[in-house]
């Protein structure tokens, strides 16, 4: 990628062909299991799952450290010493990440960390594609990716349907008043990054089966979606036919690429089982 390394948090799930694909590296973020700490990415998802169904408890998910940093800019800088790392950010709203870049990257003049707002297969959108455009500017200045950086960030739009709201009641997310009467209802709210925050912003009623195609038919069109690529985010659990209708019809409304992201341990601690989510571009 000529003068840059791009780097983001494990948290952006971005799949592991198209990290090594683009030179991506990544840094953990953790899970703690009561008294055990253990690395996003070093273990499956289905230990989240199995241990909130043995102890109705959810994991506690943490960013990454200053030490994490540190420890990673070495790496890097010590194979691409003439290299410039580019580091985006999981949303600063929601974890310490991109403070605690910025605390580690006091004294190291080939860091710099960019606030992409956004999680999971936005974050991916904004890395890849930047990644992409380094690609074919390889010698762009760094005010240059710096602006493109900060174009995809403004551009890129998620929501995502959690799998199963028992994992938001059990992470306080929502009272058990609300847990109740949306299962009671069939309802599945949406969560929409906004401005880097997480956000409930409406609600689909039925199964995944209905919702998920509901929001496909819904959300690209209510934010004005380039049909160029469009990332389906998804949790373990979610069924083949649903990932085929939705694919399907994605196909029928003209995107020309479309990326699948499984979530990883941190992200999937927070959606449950069996989550569905869309992210793209603005037009």
């Amino acid at each position: 990628m000529g003068k840059y390394v791009l780097l983001a948090e494990t948290g952006a799930d971005i799949p592991n062909d198209i990290a090594k694909r683009y030179g991506i590296w990544k840094v953990p973020m953790h899970v703690t299991f009561d008294a055990e700490t253990k690395n996003d990415g070093d273990f499956p998802t289905t230990e989240v799952f199995g241990y909130h169904k043995r102890t109705g408890k959810l994991p506690k998910t943490s960013g990454s450290t200053p030490a994490d940093f540190e420890e990673i800019f070495d790496r890097i800088h010590a194979r691409y010493p003439d290299r410039h790392i580019l580091h985006l950010a999981y949303s600063a709203a929601t974890t310490c990440s991109y403070q605690s870049a910025l605390i580690a990257a006091r004294g190291r003049d080939y860091v710099t960390s960019i606030d992409t707002k956004h999680v999971s297969a936005g974050q991916a959108l904004v890395v890849i594609f930047l990644a992409r455009y380094l690609e074919k500017n390889p010698d762009c200045s760094l005010e240059e990716v710096k602006k493109q950086a900060q174009i995809l960030s403004s551009h890129c739009r998620m929501g995502f349907l959690p799998g199963d709201l028992e994992y938001l009641k059990a992470g306080g997310r929502v009272s058990n008043a609300a847990y109740l009467g949306a299962r009671i209802l069939s309802l599945n709210p949406l969560i929409e990054l906004i401005d880097g925050k997480l956000e409930a912003t409406k609600k689909y009623r039925g199964s995944m089966a209905k919702a998920a195609p509901k929001m496909l038919g819904d959300y690209p069109d209510a934010q004005k979606f380039s049909r160029a690529v469009i990332a389906f985010v998804y949790s373990p659990g979610l069924s083949q036919e649903i990932r085929q209708t939705v694919e399907g019809r994605a196909r029928e409304m003209g995107f020309s690429e479309i990326l699948w992201i499984e979530t990883g341990c941190v992200v999937s601690t927070h959606s449950g089982p069996g989550a569905f989510g869309i992210s793209g571009f603005a037009r």
